[in-house]
């Protein structure tokens, strides 16, 4: 397994441990989606694959609908994309992806949690170095699959030769530049794989091995942070516990 995974893998209960507000940040998704490209999944790729993860997180479809009907709501706000990033303590990275209606109350909360746990909130791209943004997509894989081949083909849209599989959910999972997103998921697609879902995810490319009550702290931090429904995801350069020497 790779790298991306082992830390995507490591990090995933912790993102999405509850339940309630997984649905949540899910459903924000689906609003962002519908509003760029309607309600409709056959005629939205990025609705299609927002609603494949959902479904993957086994979100239930009368809440995947709801999220659908409410983001055509005349009153729904409308969400923006915002990441910050900084230093947390013992010189440990940390990006913060949201999605919000007020930037000025998100980035008030966020910079509340930098400052108890006196880390410095940066400014965008400051810690872009650290880490590598990636787009994420995992599919079913189909009987009939040569992995070589398919890997291959999948090299002209800047996709990585890595990849992952689960051998016990039957999927594999690719990684891919953030700019080719849209070219994956049609090609992917137009080869017939079903249950599509994609996302996009930062990798650290140096991890740092923390211990005791060091990294009780970090994890303390990002469990704050997780707590705003603005918040999507907290990505650190902590060596996940799993794989920590």
């Amino acid at each position: 397994m790779g790298r991306a995974f082992e830390y995507r893998k490591a990090t995933k209960l912790k993102r999405w441990g509850h339940m309630a507000k997984a649905f949540t940040r899910l459903g924000k998704q689906i609003a962002i989606a519908v509003k760029a490209g309607g309600p409709e999944p056959e005629n939205n790729p990025g609705l299609r694959s927002i609603i494949a993860t959902c479904k993957r997180e086994n979100m239930p479809k009368d809440n995947i609908e709801r999220a659908i009907k409410n983001a055509l709501g005349k009153d729904q706000s409308d969400y923006k994309e915002v990441t910050y990033e900084g230093y947390g303590p013992h010189g440990i990275a940390v990006f913060v992806d949201t999605l919000t209606d007020n930037t000025t109350r998100t980035v008030a909360d966020v910079r509340s949690v930098f400052n108890k746990f006196n880390g410095t909130l940066g400014t965008t791209g400051s810690l872009s170095y650290l880490f590598d943004h990636k787009c994420v997509f995992t599919f079913k894989k189909k009987a009939d699959t040569n992995m070589d081949d398919l890997v291959l083909e999948l090299i002209d849209f800047n996709v990585e030769d890595e990849y992952d599989e689960d051998p016990e959910e039957g999927t594999i999972t690719i990684y891919g530049d953030p700019k080719s997103y849209a070219q994956i998921q049609k090609f992917l697609e137009e080869q017939g794989f079903e249950d599509i879902g994609g996302e996009f995810t930062y990798i650290p490319n140096d991890l740092k091995d923390l211990s005791g009550d060091a990294r009780a702290t970090i994890d303390k931090m990002v469990e704050r942070l997780e707590e705003f429904d603005d918040v999507q995801n907290v990505y650190t350069n902590m060596k996940p516990e799993e794989s920590a020497e």
